[in-house]
């Protein structure tokens, strides 16, 4: 076996960090190993303009990184599951998934303690369809703003653009270190996370040696619920431009499923919750899935998102 293994990630202060828990982890399990990381620079990276429903591309945050692993540039990739689509491009395995960490959103605020704090006509910071749904109907009476860049660039635009509060991914938040300036980490029955969030992913080639290498990473319960998260999400399809939130937990031989789905002015049109015996996994996916179906064939694509409106 090889000394040195190429790591690939964005270049992200956030994928830093989450490289550095992944390259420190194998450091110590492979002391006489080497792996040094290439930053490699994403569509999604590049256009911050735009809302990223808006640009109508997948894979925006992991293409490049993918296509620097297939040929071999790199050895090992390293992602946030909440990028990574449910397709992987061919010949290329997700080889470990690290233990998550709380995977909700939080309410993140210079003024207010909590969302409901926030007086009629608050302005929130986000560009996530997905949370503008489900805030919405919560609280239609919010501006909802429009407000995309790595984390620390939108807790600098909190300030500077004079909003009430912006919506961000707990995980993050605490990984980079801000988990004091955390107000409200925000309950299931306000908001449903996307699949993956809180969870950091490593994709090799398949069959290939860097896969055996990290697999001693994997955690088997976030595996499984990542799994049972990206199931949902590719039955609905959509990606990004869809507003949906699916969350699984296991713990105690339970599971727990959360999913909401809706549309981008607020109008939730499917959100359940259900739970019970890890045993009996598939038949309680299986009724919120018929549910998410049904839901997702009531709206029409423009009733979704404004994409191509604005």
């Amino acid at each position: 076996m090889k000394k040195k293994w190429m790591v690939g990630t964005r270049g992200s202060k956030l994928a830093l960090t989450q490289t550095d828990l992944v390259v420190n982890s194998l450091q110590a399990l492979y002391p006489d190993f080497e792996f040094p990381i290439e930053i490699i620079k994403t569509t999604g990276d590049s256009v911050w303009d735009t809302p990223l429903y808006l640009i109508g591309e997948k894979g925006l945050f992991i293409k490049e990184i993918e296509e620097a692993l297939a040929r071999g540039r790199i050895d090992l990739a390293v992602h946030s599951m909440k990028d990574l689509p449910t397709e992987l491009t061919r010949g290329l395995a997700l080889s470990a998934l690290l233990k998550r960490v709380d995977p909700r959103d939080t309410f993140v605020s210079l003024k207010y303690n909590c969302l409901a704090d926030v007086p009629k006509g608050g302005r929130i910071g986000t560009s996530s369809m997905r949370r503008k749904a489900q805030l919405l109907a919560k609280r239609p009476d919010l501006e909802i703003v429009p407000l995309r860049g790595n984390v620390d660039t939108r807790l600098r635009k909190l300030a500077g653009e004079d909003l009430d509060g912006v919506i961000l991914a707990y995980a993050g938040m605490t990984r980079m270190g801000f988990a004091d300036r955390v107000k409200e980490v925000l309950p299931f029955d306000v908001m449903v996370p996307p699949s993956g969030q809180g969870a950091i992913g490593i994709e090799t080639r398949e069959a290939d040696e860097a896969a055996e290498l990290v697999r001693p990473l994997d955690d088997p319960a976030t595996r499984f619920e990542v799994s049972l998260e990206r199931m949902f999400q590719a039955e609905v399809g959509g990606g990004c431009s869809v507003p949906l939130g699916v969350n699984a937990a296991l713990a105690g031989g339970r599971v727990s499923l959360h999913a909401a789905f809706g549309a981008e002015d607020g109008r939730i049109i499917f959100k359940e919750r259900a739970e019970g015996p890890q045993e009996d996994t598939e038949d309680l996916a299986g009724r919120l899935l018929e549910g998410l179906r049904q839901a997702r064939r009531r709206l029409s694509p423009d009733e979704i998102t404004t994409k191509g409106k604005e």
